[in-house]
């Protein structure tokens, strides 16, 4: 409706909503067939009922294998119309540069997940910029957003006051310069810095600052208040993968799942088969550390008849890191669990048939949007060369609808060619017959048929 308002006249205004319509049915049926063929595709890899259909079939390993690999070649085509990218080892190491509610060590049980579906289909389909984890699991992005968390944080604000004395505790003995020497050099550290505090999409001019308590500035105030915490987020993510096979038999089914407004410092709560996280390398030799230093600490007092109380300190300094350390992590784990049972009620849209049904809805609503958007412009301001039309199209979107977007005229001008409503002049610009002879070539559609037939009924 927001289109048909610009339109001065009403009975124009009545032909361009019809106009929609059937745009809308007619690319809707050109989808059809092609969908179907995914999800009949899929009905034999769905981990509920795919293995008995497989069975019902009779087919030889090999041409499941085709079928596989036809399968992953239509749900990509539709992801990448549904403007879904593959998230890179780079985009992956982005997202991982900080952290943000999740503050566990989480990685994949690489042993429950199977590397050779994914390993083939690569193989021949090659592609450029695919991440290291490729042959056992893919993650699909969409979009960029923001999540906000206000709290006190007080175990994290611990945990930063320490982390700045303890650098502060190496500069100034020069442990930190031994560090550096057995250390490799790291070459951009200015970029390293400036990636680690914001995200750049490939959306034009879209920056997401990321805010941390990290960089929290060292005051009373902050430290006893609330503070607000800033994330980017996908706005959509899915994950494709397919589980080991039990010993002696072959799982064939292939899990397909959708989730919505994930954390980029959190994308760990979308990796499949995740293993139990527990206290990292680091945290043990922290804790041993502290206990060999302690013991050792009150053994030479008690060798050199020290003051009781100077004992009692050094114990209890190395009881309360202890105690620390260990509710430090149970509080990560709590968060851990609420993040993961978060994901799987809030945060999941939908999985396997579902989410097939929904990226297909998705991609016929943005070939419609594309093709109706081209023909107004062509409609409004005549005559178009293909960069005309798109630089118009990609202004209007901007000034009616506040965003920002690389809009594929190409593929517009192509449908609206094959509908027989735009043709192209002696000098090769585009330009669109009226309105009502528009109407007039499209024709009047089966699904308004079905609704006048409907209507006639229910007089």
């Amino acid at each position: 409706m927001s289109l048909a308002n610009l339109i001065e006249h009403s009975s124009d205004r009545a032909e361009f909503l019809k106009f929609c319509k059937r745009v809308e049915y007619t690319i809707r049926a050109w989808y059809l067939l092609q969908f179907e063929d995914l999800m009949q595709l899929y009905a034999l890899f769905d981990p509920v009922n795919g293995a008995q259909k497989l069975e019902q079939q009779h087919l030889s390993p090999e041409e499941i294998d085709i079928l596989e690999e036809n399968f992953l070649s239509y749900m990509i085509q539709v992801m990448d119309k549904s403007n879904f990218k593959i998230v890179s080892d780079e985009e992956f190491e982005v997202a991982q540069t900080g952290q943000y509610l999740l503050n566990l060590p989480i990685s994949v049980d690489e042993k429950k997940l199977d590397k050779k579906l994914l390993k083939r289909y690569w193989s021949k389909h090659p592609q450029e910029n695919l991440p290291e984890f490729v042959d056992k699991y893919v993650i699909f992005r969409r979009g960029i957003g923001v999540d906000r968390t206000a709290d006190y944080f007080f175990m994290e604000k611990v945990d930063m006051i320490i982390s700045r004395i303890w650098a502060k505790l190496l500069r100034v003995t020069g442990i930190q310069r031994l560090r550096s020497l057995f250390s490799k050099p790291r070459q951009s550290s200015i970029k390293d810095r400036k990636k680690d505090d914001e995200y750049e999409s490939d959306q034009d001019d879209l920056y997401v600052e990321r805010i941390r308590i990290q960089n929290l500035e060292f005051s009373m105030r902050n430290l006893l208040s609330k503070i607000t915490i800033q994330e980017p987020t996908f706005d959509r993510m899915i994950v494709v993968y397919r589980k080991a096979s039990p010993k002696g038999k072959s799982d064939r089914g292939i899990y397909v799942k959708h989730f919505k407004n994930i954390p980029m410092a959190d994308m760990e709560i979308v990796l499949p088969e995740k293993k139990n996280p527990s206290l990292t390398p680091m945290d043990w030799v922290k804790f041993l550390g502290t206990a060999i230093v302690g013991l050792v600490a009150i053994v030479s007092s008690l060798e050199i008849k020290a003051d009781p109380w100077v004992i009692i300190a050094v114990l209890s300094t190395l009881i309360g890191y202890c105690a620390k350390t260990y509710f430090a992590f149970q509080q990560n784990m709590a968060m851990y669990q609420n993040l993961v049972t978060q994901s799987m009620y809030d945060k999941q849209l939908d999985s396997g048939k579902g989410t097939l049904l929904h990226l297909c809805d998705d991609v016929i609503q943005q070939e419609v949007k594309e093709v109706i958007l081209s023909f107004f412009i062509l409609m409004e301001q005549g005559k178009c060369t293909t960069e005309d039309l798109d630089l118009h199209c990609e202004e209007l979107i901007k000034e009616e609808f506040g965003q920002s977007c690389n809009f594929d005229v190409d593929d517009a001008v192509q449908k609206l060619e094959k509908l027989g409503v735009v043709s192209r002049d002696s000098i090769g610009r585009h330009f669109a017959v009226s309105l009502k002879r528009a109407n007039e070539i499209i024709g009047t559609t089966t699904e308004e048929l079905v609704l006048k037939a409907r209507q006639t009924g229910l007089q």
